[in-house]
C-alpha cells in the first residue's frame, strides 16, 4: 500500500533536506522529508496563499489545517506576533518537523496538534483558518475540512484555501458557497486559487 503525506505515521525513511526562503518579506530556514507533503520546497500554492492572507478583523487564534512541516502557520506566527497559531496535522513526522521549524526560526506564538481534520481540535474556535487541503485524500475529505470549518469558526471569521483549478477549484468554491454567507475569489496564480469564505 501506498504511503500518502496525510498518514498518520509515515514508515519511509527519513531523509531531511533543508533550505533557506523567503516568505512576507522575512527569511526562514525550513527542514522538511519524505512522508511529508513538499520535501524539496515551499510549493507554490502555500507561498500564495502565505502572501495573500490578510488578519480578519475578529480576535482570536489562527489555525493552520494540515500544517504539513510548518510554511504557512510559521510565516504567519512571524507575521502576526499578537495572535496564536495553532497548527495541526494528522501526520506525525510532519508536525515534530513544524515544531522544529517554529524554533530554529525562533516562533513562538505557536501550538501544535496531533488531529485527524478536527477530531482533537473539538471546543476550538478560531478568527481565522488557512489551508492548502489534501488533494490526494480526496474531495470527500477536503470538503468535510471546509464544513467543520465553518462550525469552528468566530462569527465575522474567515476560512482562507489555496487550491488548483485542475484539482477541484470549481467544486471546492461551490462547496464554500453551500456553506458560506460570503466567498471571495481573492487571487489566481499559474492555476492556483486562493479562495475566502467569511462566516457572517
Amino acid at each position: 500500500m501506498s504511503e500518502h503525506y496525510f498518514s498518520h505515521k509515515p514508515q519511509s525513511k527519513s531523509s531531511p533536506k533543508t533550505w533557506n526562503y523567503t516568505l512576507r518579506g522575512k527569511n526562514f530556514i525550513f527542514t522538511s522529508d519524505v512522508g511529508v507533503f513538499s520535501k524539496n520546497e515551499v510549493d507554490f500554492g502555500s507561498r500564495l496563499l502565505i502572501e495573500e492572507f490578510r488578519l480578519p478583523t475578529t480576535t482570536g487564534d489562527i489555525l493552520d489545517m494540515g500544517c504539513g512541516y510548518g510554511p504557512i502557520g510559521i510565516a504567519l506566527a512571524s507575521d502576526f506576533a499578537d495572535r496564536n497559531i495553532v497548527m495541526a496535522d494528522v501526520n506525525e513526522r510532519a508536525l515534530q518537523l513544524a515544531e522544529k521549524n517554529a524554533k530554529n526560526n525562533d516562533v513562538k506564538n505557536t501550538e501544535f496538534i496531533i488531529s485527524d481534520r478536527f477530531t482533537n481540535l473539538e471546543n476550538r474556535t478560531f478568527a481565522a483558518i488557512v489551508t492548502n487541503p489534501p488533494i490526494r485524500a480526496g474531495k470527500k475529505v477536503v470538503h468535510e475540512i471546509f464544513q467543520d470549518s465553518r462550525a469552528a469558526l468566530h462569527n465575522g471569521g474567515e476560512l482562507w484555501v489555496v487550491i488548483q483549478k485542475k484539482q477541484g477549484a470549481p467544486s471546492a468554491k461551490a462547496k464554500l458557497e453551500e456553506l458560506f454567507e460570503e466567498v471571495k475569489t481573492v487571487a489566481r496564480d499559474k492555476g492556483y486559487i486562493i479562495l475566502r469564505a467569511i462566516n457572517v
